[in-house]
């Protein structure tokens, strides 16, 4: 009896330092697992339902993580709405057609009734995009926790995020002033595998591409046409980004090796001697893609976490306290 009391006293004391075994940047892994327990359960069940009733979510989910933490840092800046004396983020172009606001509401006001003031956004962010792509069938990963939410969000802070003119060397640079490796960078990008893209942003591939060429020379000339009748929908209309949109797999980079890229800066991944044997790795080899994606992602969500008195916690998670 002493002997199962000793070791039941040993498990909790080590699943407490656990929780308070911290990284450089104050995150980790159990940071809940005394103050709110229940949080990531309650984040996987909101995630798990919305995906049920619309799986494209999916790829919403796991681009706002992406645009919060390219822009100020994973700081869930991309959640705050837009005042009268300031455009926030979320209405910048660029995040216009960002979509899974209403799930991030939800799990927060779950959150809430719980352990009040204790959870951040940011966190929410990071926890969704991470289930968001578990359950669309990609790798099984955790995150470490304890984000506090930032103060600031202004449309002029997102020219930060990359856009899909960029170039293969462009990318690199970009993505390693953020300390991502150009592996790193193909394996964030196959994030592509989920979701679509909007005409407006690829249409320039399409006429008047460059001096020389009229379509992009990087397009399969089937893949060009089909591009067109897409576009033929106006600036809004979608294309898949691989032929399993709701599916995280490694699709994507077969579709880049067809030259059946979307984005200029998704077939410039292939075009690119510097890129080109990533992409084949990674289509040739779902697994490493995965290892590799989800160590990306974990490094991404630690992207100029906020800590101590430069956040907060909100109880809104659309606006600053």
């Amino acid at each position: 009896m002493a002997m199962s009391y000793l070791f039941a006293l040993i498990l909790v004391m080590d699943i407490i330092v656990s929780g308070w075994r911290f990284g450089v940047d104050g995150l980790s892994m159990n940071y809940y697992i005394m103050n709110c327990p229940f949080a990531e359960g309650i984040i996987k069940n909101t995630v798990n339902m919305a995906l049920q009733s619309d799986p494209t979510l999916a790829a919403g989910l796991v681009r706002m993580h992406f645009h919060d933490c390219f822009v100020e840092g994973c700081d869930g800046s991309v959640l705050i709405d837009s005042t009268k004396g300031n455009t926030a983020e979320k209405d910048s172009p660029a995040n216009l057609s960002l979509r899974g606001y209403e799930i991030i509401d939800k799990a927060k006001e779950e959150i809430e009734k719980q352990c009040p003031g204790v959870v951040s956004c940011a966190d929410i962010v990071a926890m969704a995009a991470r289930d968001a792509v578990f359950f669309a069938g990609g790798p099984v990963y955790d995150i470490p926790k304890g984000r506090k939410d930032g103060r600031r969000s202004k449309i002029e802070d997102t020219i930060n995020l990359p856009p899909p003119t960029l170039n293969s060397s462009e990318l690199i640079t970009m993505f390693g002033q953020r300390g991502f490796t150009a592996q790193e960078m193909v394996a964030l990008s196959g994030a592509h595998t989920l979701g679509v893209a909007r005409c407006s942003s690829f249409k320039h591939r399409l006429s008047n591409f460059d001096t020389t060429n009229n379509v992009d020379p990087t397009l399969d000339t089937q893949f060009a046409k089909t591009l067109s009748k897409t576009c033929s929908g106006g600036d809004n209309a979608e294309q898949a980004f691989d032929s399993t949109r709701n599916s995280f797999d490694n699709d994507y980079f077969y579709a880049l090796q067809r030259k059946n890229g979307v984005l200029f800066s998704d077939q410039t991944l292939f075009a690119s001697g510097r890129t080109r044997g990533i992409v084949y790795g990674y289509a040739m080899n779902q697994a490493m893609f995965f290892l590799d994606f989800q160590q990306a992602m974990v490094k991404m969500s630690r992207l100029d976490v906020k800590e101590g008195s430069k956040g907060e916690v909100r109880d809104n998670c659309r606006q600053i306290n």
